[in-house]
């Protein structure tokens, strides 16, 4: 079995998890239901899933001739696997964990890109609803003046899609000290001088601080700035993994391993710590030649599936990327500039500058 769909138990619609509700639910009867529920009568196909998936599937030339597919780089990458709705064969990328059919729109989950060394620890499901996301992203777009006319349109809203990011979570205990050079001045006045003195000190600082679940990104193709900016995700509402959270949504397995990403952690640790080690240091008028070592102990890493809800943009040969966190609705992002806006804009302004001074000048004399 490569895939896994949820179904209703009285009419057979596809189960989804809800976010308003946090609970598993059927668009057609509109049955509900819990965690403990679903995972009763599906424990048995998420285990044979597991089991027996193949976490490559198959290339696409393995079962039948897609000799239309030229590009080695794109075989290589992809797989397929079977709706069970409809039979229909989905072409998914080699870092899905889940997808929607092309064919019915049934939600799909691949259960053997989440087995083994893959396979989440824990994941935070969605809070915010594609409607609730959808409403914060036109209200973030309002204090927004120079947009393209179409970014904000019912065409380009309906590619915003919710997708669980996989997560390196890293815990430690971090030793760090400080080292620096505190300045101390003194003025006064002797005659017709001003003195001042500056005197020296040696500061040296220490501490031992804890960090628990640092979040990093594991994935290539989303920016790491663009997942720093939507943090904080609140840990209150980590759950144990289970696969039926990813129904009704997109997911991705990690290409980033915890190792290729622990340096990143490292220096955001080590950030924190000089920062509270900084705040220690008072009494001084300034400090200069700072030097901060951090050691690491008791390194622990979990694995972990983030929601964010993305909204691509491409404008002029270039994808802009928004993001918002699933849980909080933080939203970040760098939207695209339409220069014909801007210069209409300042072209206005400049002539009503203009207007302004003539009139002004034309009062005076």
């Amino acid at each position: 079995m490569n895939t896994v769909q949820y179904k209703c138990p009285y009419c057979g619609g596809e189960l989804t998890f809800k976010p308003e509700e946090q609970k598993f639910g059927c668009d057609y009867c509109d049955s509900y239901f819990e965690e403990a529920e679903i995972a009763k009568m599906y424990d048995e196909v998420n285990r044979m899933a597991e089991e027996n998936a193949d976490p490559d599937a198959q290339t696409l030339e393995s079962e039948n001739d897609y000799s239309q597919f030229e590009d080695s780089e794109f075989t290589e990458q992809t797989r397929l696997y079977s709706c069970n709705s409809c039979g229909a064969e989905i072409i998914a990328e080699e870092t899905s964990a889940a997808t929607f059919c092309y064919y019915c729109h049934n939600p799909v989950v691949l259960a053997g890109r989440l087995t083994g060394e893959y396979r989440p620890n824990y994941v935070i499901p969605f809070a915010y609803t594609r409607e609730k996301a959808l409403e914060s992203f036109k209200t973030w777009c309002k204090s927004k003046w120079f947009l393209p006319k179409d970014f904000k349109s019912e065409q380009q809203l309906e590619k915003m899609s919710g997708v669980y990011v996989p997560f390196w979570l890293t815990s430690c205990t971090a030793n760090a000290s400080l080292s620096c050079i505190g300045e101390r001045k003194r003025s006064w006045t002797s005659g017709s001088y001003r003195i001042t003195e500056i005197r020296e000190y040696a500061v040296k600082r220490s501490g031992s601080f804890p960090f628990q679940r640092v979040p990093s990104d594991g994935a290539k193709k989303i920016e790491d700035a663009l997942m720093d900016a939507i943090e904080p995700y609140h840990y209150k509402d980590i759950r144990d993994f289970s696969m039926q959270y990813l129904s009704g949504f997109l997911a991705e397995k990690y290409d980033v391993t915890w190792e290729d990403s622990v340096g990143r952690v490292k220096e955001r640790i080590k950030e924190g710590c000089s920062q509270k080690l900084r705040e220690s240091v008072t009494g001084y008028s300034g400090v200069k030649a700072v030097n901060v070592n951090v050691g690491y102990k008791g390194v622990a890493k979990e694995y972990a599936l983030m929601p964010v809800w993305f909204m691509n943009y491409h404008y002029k040969g270039k994808t802009y990327s928004s993001a918002m966190n699933g849980q909080t609705g933080k939203l970040a992002g760098t939207p695209p500039l339409d220069m014909n806006k801007l210069l209409i804009a300042c072209s206005g302004l400049f002539l009503a500058v203009t207007t302004i001074a003539t009139l002004i000048g034309g009062f005076l004399q």
